[in-house]
C-alpha cells in the first residue's frame, strides 16, 4: 500500500475512523438502495395489469414524467460488464427493437395523462451511440409523438456514450434532439488495464468528445471510473485520476468493480491473479477521495463527485436530490417510467420491471402486451422506510422528527432497531445521533450503503451474493 496520505481538514481521510482494521469491519455486500425495497423483493405475481393500474394511479397526483430508454446493444464487450447487452456489429438489427419500442410507448402512453411534463429523459444501455444518428432522430420523435417532450432549460436530458463509438457530428445532432448532459464511460486511462477488460480507449477520444462538448454548452459532464480492475494499482489509478481531473468534468462516478464472474460471463474472461487486493482496492478508495476533494469536487455519497456549482450537488443543498435506477437525479418527485429490455419503472407506489431477454420481451410487445415482468406493489411500511433510506442517502443527514410529522407515527420509535444497529457505525464515526437527528460524516458517506441498511426490513430475506462490496 502507498505511504499515508495527508489530508486537508474535512476530507475523510484525515479521520482516525480510516484505519484499515477498522474498514475491514465494513467489507461486505449489501444493496445500492436505487430502489428500496430492491429488485430482490420484486415478484412475478406483480403482472402487466398491476403496471397498468399503477399507471393509471400515477395520474391523480400530476408529478412529471422521466423515462428512461434502454439500448442493449453493443459493438464489442468490455470483460467487466454486467449490463444487460447484446454484441453486434449490425446497426440494422436496432430497427425492430425501434419499432417495438415505439409500440411499448403506445401501450404506455394509454394509461398516462400525456399532459404531464417530462422533465427527465436518460438513454442507457448496452451502448446508445450505438444507434445510427437517423435511429436517434426516429427515437426521439417517437418519444416525442407519446410523451411530449421539453425544451425547458431546467430541463435534465442525459444520454451515456462511449467516446470509441461517437464524434464531435455525433454531439452536435444529440444537442439538436434535445439532450443537454452526458456521460462519457472512460473507466481507466491505463493501457494496461484497458487491455485486460477489451476496452481500448486513447485519452484523446475522451478529451475531443469533452472539448467539443464544452464548446457546444452541453449543461453537464459526467465521466464514469471504475476502482478494483484487473492490471489496477494504487499509483496507476492515481495517474489516471490526475489526467481525468485535467479533463475538468462536472460529475465524476468512481465504481467499485463487482467480479462476479458466475453471474456474469464476460467476467470469466477476467484473471483473477490480476485483480487488485481488497487492501490496494482501499488505498485506491482514499486515492480517489483525496484527489477529488482537493481538485474542489463535493462528495455527494459513495461513488458520486461533483463540483459545488453542479445540479447534483445544488439538488443536495436544497434537499431536493433523489435515488433511481441510474443513481443520483437532481430531478425529484417524478414518475419514472423504463422503457425497453429489463428496464424497470418507479411510480409513487409501485416498481415494474420489463422481461430481461430480448426474445421475452419481443414476444410480450408483440402479443399487444406491456412487457412486466415482475414488480411490487409498495405497503406503508415500505413508503415509510423508502422515504427514511432516500433522505439519508440524499441528504445526508435524517430528521426522524420530520418523518413524525409527515407519517404521523413516532419515528424514533418506528427505527428504534435502526438506531439500535447504528450504534457501531456511530461508535466508529460514520454517523453522529443526537436526538431525532442523524448526521452523517464525512467518512460515512462512503458507507452510507451500509448505514442504510439499518432501516432495510427485507434484508434478512436476501443472499448477499447479489450485491456488490461496499468498500
Amino acid at each position: 500500500m502507498p505511504a499515508p496520505i495527508h489530508s486537508a481538514p474535512g476530507n475523510p481521510l484525515a479521520s482516525p475512523v480510516w484505519a484499515p482494521d477498522r474498514l475491514h469491519r465494513y467489507a461486505k455486500s449489501g444493496p445500492r438502495y436505487t430502489s428500496y425495497p430492491t429488485a430482490l423483493s420484486f415478484d412475478a405475481a406483480f403482472t402487466a395489469d398491476e403496471f397498468s393500474a399503477a399507471l393509471q394511479r400515477s395520474n391523480e397526483a400530476q408529478r412529471p414524467l422521466s423515462l428512461y430508454v434502454h439500448v442493449p446493444f453493443c459493438r464489442k464487450v468490455c470483460f467487466y460488464c454486467a449490463c444487460n447487452k447484446i454484441a453486434t456489429k449490425n446497426t440494422a438489427l436496432a430497427a425492430p427493437y425501434l419499432a417495438r419500442l415505439d409500440t411499448e410507448m403506445a401501450l404506455t402512453a394509454q394509461h398516462l395523462d400525456t399532459r404531464r411534463p417530462v422533465e427527465q429523459l436518460h438513454w442507457g444501455g448496452g451502448t446508445p451511440t450505438f444507434l445510427t444518428l437517423d435511429q436517434m432522430s426516429e427515437l426521439v420523435d417517437k418519444l416525442d409523438a407519446h410523451f411530449g417532450l421539453s425544451d425547458a432549460p431546467e430541463r435534465d436530458y442525459a444520454i451515456e456514450i462511449d467516446p470509441r463509438e461517437a464524434d464531435v457530428l455525433t454531439l452536435r445532432h444529440l444537442q439538436s434532439l434535445g439532450f443537454n448532459r452526458l456521460s462519457l464511460g472512460v473507466q481507466d486511462l491505463d493501457p494496461r488495464v484497458q487491455k485486460a477488460i477489451n476496452r481500448p480507449q486513447p485519452r484523446a477520444l475522451t478529451e475531443t468528445l469533452m472539448d467539443e462538448a464544452h464548446r457546444l454548452g452541453f449543461r453537464s459532464l459526467n465521466l464514469d471510473l471504475i476502482y478494483g480492475l484487473p492490471r489496477q494499482t494504487p499509483d496507476s489509478f492515481a495517474q489516471t485520476l490526475r489526467q481525468v481531473i485535467e479533463l475538468n468534468p462536472a460529475r465524476l462516478s468512481v465504481f467499485n468493480y463487482a467480479h462476479l464472474p458466475q453471474r456474469f460471463p464476460p467476467q470469466r474472461r477476467i484473471l483473477d491473479a490480476e485483480l487488485p487486493s481488497h487492501n490496494e482496492k482501499l488505498a485506491m478508495l482514499r486515492i480517489t477521495i483525496e484527489l477529488l476533494t482537493t481538485a474542489g469536487y463535493v462528495h455527494i455519497g459513495m461513488d458520486h463527485f461533483a463540483r459545488p456549482d453542479d445540479s447534483l450537488a445544488i439538488a443536495q443543498r436544497h434537499g431536493t436530490l433523489q435515488r433511481n435506477f441510474q443513481g443520483y437525479s437532481s430531478h425529484a418527485q417524478c414518475d419514472l417510467i423504463g422503457l425497453g429490455v429489463s428496464a424497470i419503472s418507479r411510480l409513487n407506489d409501485s416498481y415494474a420491471q420489463n422481461k430481461s431477454t430480448l426474445e421475452h420481451y419481443e414476444a410480450a410487445i408483440d402479443q399487444g402486451q406491456l412487457a412486466t415482468q415482475r414488480g411490487i406493489r409498495l405497503c406503508r411500511d415500505d413508503l415509510l422506510r423508502r422515504e427514511a433510506i432516500e433522505r439519508l442517502m440524499c441528504d445526508m443527514r435524517l430528521d426522524l422528527s420530520a418523518l413524525s410529522e409527515r407519517w404521523q407515527v413516532d419515528a424514533q420509535d418506528y427505527f428504534q432497531s435502526a438506531l439500535n444497529a447504528l450504534e457501531q457505525a456511530q461508535h466508529d464515526g460514520l454517523i453522529d445521533i443526537r436526538g431525532s437527528l442523524l448526521e452523517v460524516t464525512p467518512v460515512g458517506r462512503l458507507l452510507i450503503r451500509h448505514l442504510a441498511m439499518a432501516f432495510d426490513a427485507r434484508l434478512l430475506s436476501q443472499t448477499d451474493n447479489h450485491y456488490s462490496n461496499i468498500v
